[in-house]
């Protein structure tokens, strides 16, 4: 144990190569990173040993648990530089190479077979936590080549042919499997996340994606296998939490997602309006199967007043951050009032940061969304809660606009005519979304607007901070929420009822 009652701590060198990964909450400061949990997976391969580590900072205030798997290998493993985190000598001057997992084939088939085979982990040196895999379901999906191969949920298990990392991530990494068959048959390829940040309880990437599998939806993509394990944990009843380590699923490769697609059309001037609405389609089919699927619940006064509570103090924030919202802070309030009074729908599972980033377009398949996860670093609590259908809504609404803001700042000289388009966009979503899910606008028309405020406020937050010369971008949209009615009226979505 250390000093602090955590487990052992992990050597510096290690420490501050996960203080520089893009997965780690920035702090600021040197990281000690204590072994909150640990448990090892057979390599199958000579020299290679597979070790999970669940580490935290002790001096970070949220005590964020991060998910650590490592290999050590007696010889460099080929090609791997860039996954490669430290160099141990041991007693015996013998050195060891210790390498970011995921990019180590030997643990991304360990992995898989984890979750095909429902198989159980070894406890580390602390002794104590496990890991354990489960197949879900969902049969492995098969490709067009296989004929549907159902390898896993007949005891007959896929050859990993290959595996590499999606790169550009920044909340968890990815693993990406090309697969074969006992008879040498290509294979579907899946993807399996590996979740950084680890939470006490159910991930909802997995339970919400799954949840809807069940149900028969072609909107999400099929799920394969999960991993949940436990670290110590004094804040729980037993010491003990258990949450998702890693997910795997369908990968649909050669796909862009909905934001390069639709920012593409916007380019082009493209007439984007019937994917617009076949994506609001879409999104309200999701809406209705996670309504019929998984618990719902009346907005009584007490859970509105916690909403807007929230929608309250998030905007308090964004005011002292971007001096220029200042002089907005009346109005703003204004929305949030009304939206108060404001007639609520009944409460449900939504996906909670849906934007046209976590949609893919999928060539004869149409929309599939992804990454039902929630901001990695929030409360689990925050991601699992009901909530209101409309928050979704406004977060597509927002990317549409926001699609127009960036092609507007590529070529200032567009900037109407970019707009309508976006307007339009908006208009056929919402005419897709209500007339899959018979849900009328109405009287709830505040409340889409005080979401969609939300999100502006969010946006220009960001770009304060991360990209200040887009800061106009959201400012305009925040001016133009409290100024004149932005979401478009259509035939679909009806002004009563």
């Amino acid at each position: 144990m250390t000093g602090n009652g955590l487990g052992s701590a992990l050597p510096t060198d290690v420490s501050s190569w996960a203080a520089r990964q893009r997965w780690f909450a920035d702090t600021g400061r040197p990281v000690e990173l204590s072994r909150v949990g640990c448990w090892s997976l057979p390599s199958g391969e000579p020299g290679v040993l597979i070790r999970t580590d669940c580490v935290l900072d002790a001096g970070d205030p949220r005590r964020t648990v991060y998910q650590l798997p490592v290999t050590e290998r007696d010889v460099a493993l080929p090609g791997a530089e860039a996954a490669l985190i430290t160099i141990l000598t041991g007693a015996d001057g013998r050195r060891r190479f210790v390498y970011d997992a995921p990019a180590d084939p030997a643990y991304a088939r360990a992995l898989l077979l984890l979750m095909l085979r429902g198989g159980r982990s070894a406890p580390g040196p602390d002794g104590g936590s496990v890991a354990h895999g489960e197949l879900l379901p969902t049969p492995l999906p098969g490709g067009s080549e296989s004929g549907g191969s159902e390898s896993g949920a007949d005891g007959v298990e896929p050859t990993v042919v290959s595996s590499h990392v999606l790169r550009g991530e920044q909340s968890n990494t990815s693993i990406i499997y090309e697969l074969a068959g006992p008879d040498g048959r290509v294979l579907a390829p899946v993807i399996c996340k590996v979740f950084r940040a680890l939470h006490h309880g159910d991930n909802p990437d997995v339970t919400v994606q799954s949840t809807l599998a069940r149900a028969g939806s072609h909107f999400v993509p099929r799920p394969v296998g999960c991993v949940v394990g436990d670290w110590a944990d004094p804040r729980t009843a037993d010491g003990t939490a258990r949450g998702h380590l890693a997910f795997a699923q369908e990968f649909l490769p050669g796909v862009e997602d909905a934001w390069r697609v639709v920012l593409d059309a916007a380019r082009r001037n493209e007439d984007f309006t019937a994917r617009a609405r076949s994506l609001g389609v879409a999104t309200a089919a999701v809406h209705a199967d996670l309504a019929h699927a998984m618990p719902t619940a009346e907005p009584t006064a007490e859970i509105v007043g916690t909403v807007i509570d929230g929608l309250r103090a998030r905007a308090r924030r964004a005011v002292a951050e971007v001096p220029a919202l200042d002089r907005y802070a009346p109005a703003i309030e204004a929305v949030f009032a009304s939206a108060a009074e404001a007639s609520w729908p009944r409460l449900q599972r939504i996906h909670g940061d849906l934007h046209l980033g976590q949609v893919l377009l999928v060539p004869g398949r149409g929309w599939v969304l992804v990454d039902f996860e929630g901001e990695p670093l929030s409360p689990l609590e925050d991601r699992t809660r009901a909530d209101v259908p409309w928050r979704d809504v406004a977060g597509m609404l927002r990317s549409f606009s926001y699609a127009a803001g960036t092609v507007s700042r590529e070529a200032p000289g567009r900037t109407g005519a970019v707009t309508a388009w976006a307007d339009a966009c908006r208009r056929a979503f919402l005419d897709g979304y209500s007339e899959r899910s018979g849900r009328s606008l109405g009287e709830q028309r505040p409340l889409l607007d005080a979401f969609e405020l939300d999100k502006a406020l969010y946006e220009a937050v960001y770009e304060k901070l991360n990209r200040p010369d887009w800061l106009p971008i959201p400012l305009a949209a925040i001016d133009a929420l409290l100024s004149q009615d932005v979401v478009p009226r259509s035939s679909a979505v009806r002004e009563s009822g």
